[in-house]
């Protein structure tokens, strides 16, 4: 049976997606008929291929690109890779990030100003390469958290207030880019297992996450592929309508009765 949803045949520009969220929504896209340009850092300990192979496994193309999202020149040349390899770009993700754990009193100068480069600016940075070279209606969706987008999280002042700003970035946007029919908007990621997440030195690891998965109402942490899928609705034309908003994938975390 034929889709309906209008991602059939359309290109998607990804960064951070040698893993995590990054990599389900290329395998998602996969799904839906849509070829992605996926940006990874080279530095990276993930190997981008298995992102590659699952998407080609599920039916697409897709074609990795080494990009820093501090690079202007980085997501230029990632941007420009879509239109070249496929004539088009349609649809724009940033999902890239980085998250550090930093005290007030600890926090340089350097740490606050480099997640501001990665967790904000280089959000602002991937839409404006990829706004550039949509030519016809398109989608952005940028990935924020709990962490600065609804909550506060102790030793971690600079990741909560990019994650804080990309949200205010994508309402503005929504409204700058209406008249070109480009819609933006953001994802709000709850606890979800991802590599980010299992690192117990900056977030709160495997033990860390298991005991949180026993206070939210869903009765576990998300999973990588639930929050990609919400992406792939908000860039479909089942949101056809829905711009300059912010959907929150948390399994009922942030709206349970304290106890």
């Amino acid at each position: 049976m034929k889709r309906d949803d209008g991602l059939e045949g359309k290109v998607a520009v990804i960064s951070g997606g040698g893993s995590g969220i990054g990599q389900a929504l290329a395998v998602a896209y996969a799904r839906a008929g849509t070829h992605t340009v996926v940006g990874y850092l080279p530095s990276d300990p993930h190997d981008v291929r298995k992102t590659v192979a699952a998407v080609e496994a599920a039916g697409a193309k897709c074609i990795p690109v080494p990009v820093d999202v501090r690079s202007i020149d980085d997501t230029e040349a990632l941007a420009q890779v879509a239109v070249d390899a496929f004539g088009r770009l349609d649809i724009s993700i940033a999902a890239a990030g980085i998250l550090r754990r930093a005290p007030l009193a600890d926090m340089t100068d350097e740490a606050w100003d480099n997640m501001m480069a990665v967790d904000l600016s280089g959000v602002m940075r991937i839409f404006r390469s990829c706004a550039a070279r949509m030519t016809g209606a398109g989608a952005m969706v940028a990935t924020s958290s709990i962490a600065g987008g609804v909550y506060g999280w102790a030793d971690h002042s600079h990741y909560a207030a990019a994650k804080s700003g990309v949200l205010g970035m994508c309402r503005s946007l929504a409204v700058e880019l209406a008249p070109r029919k480009i819609r933006v908007n953001a994802v709000i990621p709850g606890l979800i297992e991802s590599p980010q997440s299992l690192d117990a030195v900056n977030s709160l690891g495997r033990e860390g996450l298991n005991e949180a998965g026993k206070i939210i109402p869903w009765g576990r942490v998300g999973n990588a592929d639930e929050a990609a899928r919400v992406i792939r609705f908000l860039t479909s034309e089942d949101s056809a309508y829905v711009t300059g908003q912010e959907i929150i994938v948390d399994g009922g975390l942030t709206v349970r009765w304290p106890s």
